[in-house]
C-alpha cells in the first residue's frame, strides 16, 4: 500500500531521516520504537506529507505523492493522523470537531456527518459527550475524540504519533483499548510509541529507528526477545531493567521515583504496581538502609521486569556488616515495605564492595 524509497528529511541544523526504506502492507500494524530524536515523529509527518521529504519517494497505491505537482490532499484523504496533543478546536463542541472535516473535505452533508460522528463516539464510549467542549473532557477522552475525528474521514491508513504520551498514566489504558479494537478490525496502522508492552502486543511488525534509518525491523518476538544489531540490543536491554547507585545520604529519592514511574510506563506496568515499586524502594532504601548505614551507604538497585514471566523484581546490593531488613527496628517502614511486595529474601554475599543482597518480588 505504501512504499518508502530512500526517504530523507533535513532541517537547517539536523537530518533526522537519512535513508528510510520500508513497505507498509494492507493490514499491517507497525510499532515504531527507538530513542528520542531518532526521527520517529518526523517519519510519520513525511508519510502524511505534513513535512515534505528532502529526498526520496513515497509511493501510495502506486502513485508517487512526492512528485512535483502531485495534490497531497489526495494522499491525506487516504492517510489519517492522530497527534499526541489531540489538536481539537477548543471553540467547537465534540460533535462539531468530528463533523466539520467531513463536511469541508469530504463534502458530506450535515446529516451524514452527524450520524457518522455519533456512531464513532458511541463506539469509543463517548456518545453522551457529543455536546461538550474539549476543555470539559479528560486527556484520555480528548484522545478518543481525536481518534474518532480521524476515523470519520475513512482513511486507509492511520498514523499514531505517541498517542498516550500526553496522558496521565491512569488514562493510557482507555486509549490503548480503542487502538487494540482498531487492530482487531484489520486497520492498517503505524504507531510511534514509548509504551513497549503495548508495542509488542498490538503489532505484527516493529521498526527500531536509530541513526536516521530503520536500524532493525522484525516481528515483535524477534525485536523484543532476540534483537540482532548492537544498538537494538542496548535499547531493549535498557528497557528491561532500571539501575541506579545510592552513594550518599544526600541521594535524591524524589528524582528516582520519577525514573521508576517512567520505567513503569514504558513497560506498561499497572499503575498500582508502579506505586508498589516506588513505595518499596523508598521504605527499603530511604528508611531502613539509610537508617542503618547513614553516610556510609553504598547500594546498587536494579528493577527488572520480565514480560515473558510476568514478574517484576527489585534487587538491592549494599555494603556493611550482614544486615537483614526483616530485622530492622524501623517498624512502620518495614510494615509498609511488606505490604507493597509479595516476597523478600536476604543473602550474605561477597561481590566487590557489596556484602548484602536483598531480592524483592512484587
Amino acid at each position: 500500500m505504501i512504499e518508502l524509497k530512500h526517504v530523507e528529511k533535513a532541517f537547517h541544523d539536523s537530518k533526522p531521516l537519512k535513508d528510510i526504506n520500508a513497505v507498509i502492507n494492507t493490514g499491517d500494524v507497525i510499532a515504531v520504537i527507538g530513542p528520542s530524536g531518532a526521527g520517529k515523529s518526523t517519519l510519520l509527518r513525511c508519510i502524511n506529507m505534513l513535512g515534505e521529504p528532502t529526498n526520496g519517494q513515497i509511493i501510495v497505491d502506486g502513485e508517487d505523492v512526492t512528485a512535483k505537482g502531485y495534490d497531497v490532499n489526495k494522499a491525506r484523504k487516504k492517510i489519517g493522523m492522530v497527534f499526541q496533543s489531540f489538536n481539537l478546536f477548543s471553540h467547537l463542541t465534540i460533535i462539531e470537531n468530528i463533523m466539520n472535516p467531513q463536511i469541508q473535505i469530504l463534502g458530506r452533508d450535515k446529516k451524514q456527518a452527524y450520524e457518522k460522528a455519533m456512531s464513532l463516539l458511541h463506539k469509543v464510549g463517548l456518545g453522551s459527550k457529543y455536546a461538550k467542549y474539549p476543555d470539559e473532557l479528560s486527556g484520555g477522552q480528548k484522545q478518543r475524540v481525536a481518534i474518532c475525528r480521524t476515523l470519520a474521514m475513512d482513511p486507509e491508513v492511520i498514523l499514531f504519533d505517541e498517542p498516550t504520551s500526553a496522558l496521565d498514566p491512569t488514562m493510557v489504558g482507555e486509549v490503548e483499548s480503542v487502538i487494540r479494537d482498531l487492530a482487531k478490525e484489520g486497520r492498517t496502522m503505524v504507531i510511534v510509541t514509548h509504551e513497549m508492552k503495548f508495542a509488542r502486543t498490538i503489532s505484527n511488525r516493529v521498526f527500531y529507528m536509530d541513526e536516521g534509518i530503520i536500524y532493525e525491523e522484525g516481528s515483535p518476538e524477534q525485536i523484543f526477545e532476540n534483537p540482532q544489531k548492537e544498538k537494538t540490543i542496548i535499547f531493549i536491554n535498557q528497557l528491561k531493567s532500571l539501575e541506579f547507585l545510592i552513594d550518599s545520604s544526600e541521594f535524591d529519592f524524589q528524582a528516582t521515583a520519577y525514573r521508576i514511574e517512567e520505567y513503569g510506563r514504558k513497560n506498561l506496568l499497572e499503575h498500582k504496581l508502579i506505586y508498589q515499586i516506588e513505595s518499596a524502594f523508598e521504605e527499603l532504601c530511604g528508611q531502613i538502609l539509610m537508617s542503618h548505614l547513614g553516610n556510609f551507604i553504598r547500594a546498587k538497585v536494579s528493577i527488572i521486569y520480565s514480560q515473558k514471566e510476568n514478574v517484576t523484581k527489585m534487587i538491592v546490593l549494599y555494603n556493611g556488616s550482614s544486615f537483614d531488613p526483616n530485622d530492622s527496628d524501623k517498624g512502620i517502614a518495614l510494615k509498609i515495605l511488606k505490604n507493597s511486595i509479595s516476597e523478600i529474601s536476604h543473602y550474605d554475599i561477597v561481590e566487590g564492595e557489596y556484602t548484602n543482597k536483598v531480592e524483592i518480588i512484587f
